[in-house]
């Protein structure tokens, strides 16, 4: 045996991990250090190896990671299933080779990137550098990369894909998820989300392209130095600002607005961005930051989890510094800027958080009036559209049977808002609004991703309008239910962390008499089922054919219960958390009163849809904290 052949087997056997004692954990733990390049993730795996079961291993190193309702999403650290140099190498190389084979002037046209403020130290990972290898991987195959040079919201790189005509976007965030998640958000061309069939399409290149293609790869050198890496911030933050003004109407009334707000990024990016969207509309004075929250921070140190939707429990800061500024209003957006929470101080004294359903109806409600004073008396609403997804509201199906325009509902995530946009523009179509219930919204349609910056300031502006009006955001919801019925809805969940488990459960409802084969739940809190959807499945009791007409999913379970009593349920697993979704909500007809008996009656099926259905202390789930 020569020298160099006992060198390769010396360096060889110096990178073989230790025995897992599984033959399947042991080849996928040969491939991870043979590929792997951080020291931190390569010291984690030998930590591991130490420390961790065999089914911990497993699920780290023998399972990969797959597009949820938001892109790739899960912790960061060593492993395949895991968010980390190498797994973002992999899946950029898989993307790389799938724009290069369907679109033909991909290189020319080039992929934005774009990064949030996410970091884990003890991985050597953050959204920075892996925004930095994702540029190395497409500049080592000579496609133009426009990388952004500072942090962005997450709607600053669909948008940017539109304003530059590049062939993909990637954002690397994971939004609102707990500090220890990072993500993977791909848009294509169109600037919304990639859907089937091009995101299988790119799992499936990426399965084709596991092995780093060269020391390129990991050159984060090339991102910077490279001729065919542009910095696009200055001219992309100055064109989204001008479509942000497009949804101003009373920039001379802001001027004067006598309304405070606060404002809290969550430790993210927002609050630059929104400092600037209120001087674009006229607003003389911005809204007041919380500082404790205002800057930048992984760790999202004084909130429980980085989630606005989560309430009181996470807005306590904005609440403390509303009273103490004479603040009306407390605007809160999530760490990477694309989502809203809304509070506003009563006449008791006591704050009010709207849910997204309850947002949903003053923005859907203040985009259409808006639409309808400029266009004039006659406004022909055939050709407008506001579009939902089908665990939503109906407030909007409600507004649309009054007044003209079309509502047009989608499977849940914004991705399939995002897609749909962008046909109904193509055809001439105008998109006032869109929104999903988890505060996720879109006013106008010049932006094609839910947006917390642009929203709002339309919020500021609208309370402003409101209150000139002598009327609080809470009088005007209530005014809008008396129009269109009262939309009373309820959203829960519970963790569960195991997948088996979710399966199990929603084969249960499946099967609820236990013969095999059927059927659903025939009551739900004592309350018949009269229709039974199953997206899954593509099944609709609703339907003369039995057939779904939302799209089948079989990338997650849903499931919708319509009752006798007009209650519409939902269960739902999460596309971006362990988490199995509640969705309720009972409407009434238009100039109903009397609705003191609807909340228990909500309340009564919510919880038994969590106490019956889900059986949580049966199956281990971890109710939510309130």
């Amino acid at each position: 045996m020569g020298d160099a052949e006992r060198d390769g087997g010396a360096a060889e056997a110096e990178q073989r991990p230790p025995s897992s004692g599984d033959e399947k954990v042991d080849e996928a733990l040969r491939r991870w250090m043979r590929w792997d390049k951080n020291e931190w993730t390569r010291a984690q795996t030998v930590a591991l190896l130490g420390s961790a079961s065999v089914s911990e291993l497993q699920r780290r190193f023998c399972s990969t990671l797959t597009f949820g309702t938001a892109g790739l999403r899960a912790p960061m650290g060593a492993g395949f299933s895991r968010i980390n140099d190498l797994t973002v190498i992999q899946s950029t190389q898989g993307l790389c080779a799938y724009l290069l084979k369907c679109i033909p002037d991909a290189a020319r046209r080039g992929v934005v990137v774009g990064f949030d403020t996410r970091g884990q130290p003890e991985s050597g990972c953050s959204s920075q550098w892996l925004a930095s290898l994702t540029a190395a991987v497409m500049l080592s195959r000579e496609v133009s990369v426009h990388l952004f040079s500072s942090y962005v919201p997450t709607p600053y790189v669909p948008f940017a894909v539109k304003e530059l005509g590049a062939a993909a976007g990637v954002m690397v965030t994971a939004s609102h998820n707990p500090k220890e998640d990072n993500g993977y958000k791909v848009y294509w061309r169109n600037g919304a989300q990639v859907t089937s069939p091009h995101d299988a399409a790119i799992m499936a290149s990426v399965k084709e392209h596991q092995e780093p293609w060269s020391a390129a790869c990991w050159d984060v050198r090339l991102a910077q130095h490279s001729p065919l890496r542009s910095d696009p911030l200055r001219h992309v933050d100055a064109a989204f600002m001008r479509a942000v003004a497009s949804l101003c109407w009373h920039r001379e009334a802001n001027s004067r607005c006598q309304l405070k707000f606060v404002h809290s990024s969550f430790h993210g990016v927002a609050h630059d961005f929104i400092q600037r969207a209120f001087a674009t509309f006229g607003f003389e004075s911005p809204p007041i930051p919380v500082p404790e929250q205002k800057d930048p921070d992984p760790q999202f140190p004084t909130v429980r989890v980085p989630n606005p939707e989560e309430g009181h429990s996470v807005l306590e800061l904005s609440f403390r510094l509303a009273e103490r500024e004479n603040a009306a209003v407390v605007l809160a957006t999530d760490p990477d800027a694309d989502r809203l929470a809304v509070a506003e101080l009563s006449d008791g004294g006591e704050w009010k958080v709207f849910s997204g359903n309850e947002l949903a109806a003053l923005l859907a409600w203040w985009m259409l009036s808006s639409w309808k004073s400029t266009a004039g008396d006659g406004a022909d609403l055939r050709d407008v559209y506001m579009l939902t997804t089908a665990v939503s509201s109906r407030i909007l199906h409600s507004m649309a049977r009054q007044e003209g325009f079309h509502v047009e509902e989608t499977l849940p995530g914004f991705k399939w808002i995002g897609n749909r946009i962008q046909e109904l523009t193509a055809e001439g179509k105008t998109v006032l609004f869109a929104f999903e219930e988890s505060i996720g919204f879109l006013c106008g349609s010049r932006i094609p991703e839910k947006d917390g910056v642009s929203t709002a300031v339309v919020v500021a502006e609208m309370a402003a309008d409101l209150r000139d009006r002598k009327l609080s955001l809470q009088q005007q919801l209530h005014n809008i239910y008396q129009m269109y019925g009262y939309h009373m809805s309820r959203t829960s969940y519970v963790i569960c962390n195991d997948g088996v488990t979710i399966g199990r459960i929603f084969a249960r409802l499946r099967d609820f008499g236990g013969g095999g084969g059927g059927p659903y739940p025939a009551t739900c809190g004592g309350i018949r089922v009269v229709h039974v959807r199953d997206v899954n499945r593509g099944f609709d009791s609703s339907q003369a054919d039995s057939r779904s007409v939302l799209p089948m999913s079989r990338s997650g379970h849903m499931i919708t219960f319509t009752l006798e009593n007009g209650v519409v349920a939902t269960l739902r697993t999460s596309g971006t958390e362990p988490k199995i979704k509640i969705y309720t909500e009972l409407c009434t007809a238009p100039g109903t009163s009397v609705v003191s008996g609807l909340e228990a009656e909500l309340r009564k099926v919510t919880d038994a849809l969590l106490d019956d259905f889900l059986e949580p202390e049966k199956n281990d789930l971890i109710r939510r904290a309130v």
